[in-house]
């Protein structure tokens, strides 16, 4: 058994209310969801960075590391956590607990999978792109997040920060420590992120699994907008870098869905720059 169900299903009740009730928008953390033996197994086979395949998201809004091709995931990861946190069974539990119908499963996990953080890497506060690159009638509703960093310790930072969605404050801060999941609904407004750079240990990383969940919709009945990163009210001139990043990134996601490229190709061109430094 991957996921604990019986222990999900015991507060469920509690748990909708909850989660459909948070704020600044519906989000809910659920400690140790996993089995333990599960978390304990995808911990010891999680890839290191320097490993083939990983994408190298180094920019002013983010300085962190993605590897999303599942054949190069390892087996446990793939075939374990991953393939039961898209199955029709946490489907359904999903959408009892969110309130949103039909949910889709991302099986090509565009932009998700493993992520990994190393000393000095963040995420700018963002709210995450509102469709699927390669799917344009399906918009994003839901993010589960599954933390996998043991002995994690409050000065390294990291937490993943929910913001009001005005930008006028951090509402809820959340350690991102081992065997936690943090679901939370992916509107136009639900900004989050880590953005202050961590301060962990050489030989330590922030790790994390990130699945994605859609429902299809009738085209044109949503709008179609990429990472939308927004600069904190005490950010000063690093404001217009951020808005200047942000508008790049705008660019590459249109020719991404245009032209129907993923991210193998700037993957590619930032590894070599990252080979030169």
């Amino acid at each position: 058994m991957i996921f604990d169900y019986s222990k999900r299903k015991a507060t469920l009740t509690d748990d909708i209310q909850s989660y459909q009730s948070a704020a600044p928008y519906p989000h809910i953390i659920l400690d140790d969801c996993l089995t333990s033996e599960a978390a304990e197994k995808a911990l010891a086979v999680f890839p290191k960075i320097k490993d083939e395949g990983w994408i190298h998201y180094v920019h002013v809004n983010e300085k962190k590391h993605g590897l999303n091709k599942l054949e190069l995931i390892p087996e446990f990861i793939r075939d374990g956590v991953i393939k039961e946190l898209n199955s029709p069974e946490f489907i359904r539990y999903l959408e009892q607990l969110t309130g949103i119908s039909n949910l889709l499963p991302d099986t090509t996990i565009e932009g998700g999978g493993i992520h990994q953080s190393e000393n000095g890497g963040y995420l700018n506060i963002h709210a995450d792109f509102t469709v699927h690159p390669h799917k344009k009638t399906w918009r994003r509703r839901v993010n589960v997040l599954v933390y996998l960093n043991k002995n994690w310790q409050t000065s390294y930072g990291g937490d993943l920060e929910l913001w009001e969605k005005d930008m006028s404050k951090c509402a809820v801060k959340i350690a991102p420590i081992f065997n936690r999941i943090v679901i939370f609904n992916t509107d136009e407004d639900s900004y989050h992120g880590f953005p202050d750079p961590i301060t962990c240990p050489a030989d330590t990383t922030r790790k994390s699994i990130a699945l994605y969940y859609f429902t299809e919709e009738k085209t044109g009945s949503f709008k179609r907008r990429s990472t939308n990163y927004r600069a904190r009210p005490n950010d000063g001139f690093k404001s217009v870098l951020i808005w200047l990043d942000k508008k790049l990134i705008a660019i590459y996601t249109w020719i991404k869905g245009t032209f129907g490229i993923n991210d193998d190709f700037i993957s590619k061109v930032l590894n070599f720059f990252r080979r030169k430094k």
